[in-house]
């Protein structure tokens, strides 16, 4: 029989080898050792444990091919045998690695009935999360082997969420436990071996653009390639003085604020409502959301129209800052479209709560929003947020391109609070030049009430220490 030699671990591949969590994440930038990782460790569990089944998955076929399957040929000649058709080496003590590309969400019907006690997903942030959720709900079984969920994974991707949340954040809903998680950070400092090899390619990575310099050298999570609003900031230290962030502590809106409500239709998937006010300067701030999910990302509570206008009604007659208020709705045209009966906003207008059509145009909307979230030079921008409203906060910074459409958001991401956004900055549309705050001008002053205060600095908040 031949004898399986292994090159030693650096030491954070060490770290991954002995972790026996049952979500286990490695990685978090390039470089840092993760497919040799995979490679050998799902080695050394079906060597070690008899009967054991392994499944190694990756986004798509070529790269299963090229990463692991053929440097496993070789590895294992005359220790395990692969069949072609069916992607799976078999070992002569009855473990199986098996292989799995899933490109697309139909990729997982061939799950259906199989089990695995463990599952690499390599490459993590390039699933969904609802692929990731589906693929991993396969590790079960009544025998005694390891349990085990492994995450390899850099920041970016459809993903990158999902990974954030369970492994850099940690912030857990109330059926995931803390103590299933660790994450082991590797970077390309961590490889040795490669740094021997090629020692230039820490140069390599420092002359990438900014973003995939800070994500690919630096494993960082707040900004990566292909996110959308990268200018995006929530910075909790700066909840109270709004000084470059767009995350701010609610307060209570001034009567004469004009108050917005947007509008993205759901059922299936989520449905979204935001109420926006605005101040004497054009700003807005995104003040109170209803969001319609069920707790998993962009799954739907499936709320009629009638359901969601009461469930208006009642936030609007209880919430300080909208009680009373003459409030405009802003939702996409389609929610009157006829053609399959009554529309979903004649049924919301049958309960009271009434939509002026937006201009759903997709890239002038999104230039709105980036038009809105820029600083200026003082570190002000011309939207907010209040803090409460975590979905949108959640959503927003996470939204990726799409693929084909370059400039436009991937429309498969949990895009439904953006849409109504979008929808109320059209209807708001700022120019760019109007990005720059300055102070305002009094046109008519027969009191002289600015003489002598040319020195003072105006307090845009003013309104809120008197």
């Amino acid at each position: 029989m031949a004898e399986l030699k292994l090159p030693p671990p650096n030491k954070k591949q060490a770290a991954f080898m002995r972790a026996k969590k049952k979500h286990i994440g490695f990685g978090g930038a390039r470089g840092g050792g993760k497919s040799w990782a995979v490679r050998t460790k799902s080695k050394l569990l079906a060597l070690n444990y008899s009967g054991i089944k392994i499944l190694i998955v990756r986004r798509t076929y070529p790269e299963l091919i090229n990463n692991h399957i053929n440097i496993l040929r070789g590895e294992l000649l005359g220790i395990a045998i692969y069949n072609t058709q069916e992607k799976v080496f078999r070992f002569r003590n009855g473990s199986t690695i098996n292989f799995m590309y899933c490109q697309r969400d139909s990729d997982l019907d061939r799950l259906q009935g199989t089990e695995y006690d463990v599952i690499f997903l390599d490459e993590a942030t390039q699933l969904t999360e609802h692929q990731m959720k589906t693929i991993t709900a396969c590790v079960r079984g009544v025998n005694d082997f390891p349990k085990r969920i492994y995450y390899t994974c850099n920041p970016g991707g459809q993903g990158h969420a999902y990974i954030k949340r369970i492994f850099i954040d940690k912030d857990y809903t109330s059926k995931e436990k803390a103590e299933d998680y660790e994450f082991i950070q590797s970077l390309v400092q961590d490889n040795a071996a490669l740094m021997k090899s090629q020692p230039d390619y820490i140069e390599q990575l420092e002359a990438l653009p900014p973003k995939l310099r800070e994500a690919w050298l630096l494993g960082k999570w707040d900004v990566f390639e292909g996110q959308v609003f990268e200018e995006w900031r929530n910075d909790e230290e700066h909840y109270k003085d709004r000084l470059w962030t767009h995350v701010i502590d609610p307060f209570r809106i001034p009567d004469a604020w004009k108050i917005y409500r947007g509008f993205d239709w759901g059922y299936s998937k989520p449905f979204s409502v935001g109420w926006f006010a605005v101040d004497h300067d054009g700003r807005m701030y995104r003040i109170r959301e209803l969001y319609g999910c069920t707790g998993t990302p962009n799954e739907g509570v499936k709320w009629t129209p009638q359901e969601i206008a009461r469930g208006i009604k009642e936030i609007e007659e209880s919430d300080i800052n909208l009680k009373g208020r003459f409030i405009t709705g802003i939702a996409d045209p389609s929610i009157y479209e006829e053609s399959k009966g009554e529309s979903i906003g004649s049924m919301m207008e049958a309960e009271q709560v009434y939509w002026e059509k937006a201009d759903n145009t997709r890239l002038a909307g999104k230039m709105q929003c980036h038009y809105r979230l820029a600083f200026d030079e003082n570190g002000i921008p011309m939207f907010y947020v209040f803090h409460t409203c975590r979905h949108f906060i959640r959503c927003i910074p996470n939204l990726i391109y799409d693929e084909h459409k370059v400039e436009d958001v991937d429309t498969d991401m949990e895009d439904h609070n953006y849409d109504e956004w979008r929808y109320v900055m059209m209807e708001n549309p700022l120019n760019p030049e109007d990005i720059v705050t300055k102070e305002p001008v009094l046109q008519d002053d027969p009191l002289d009430l600015a003489k002598g205060k040319e020195e003072q600095q105006y307090d845009r908040y003013n309104f809120m220490k008197m």
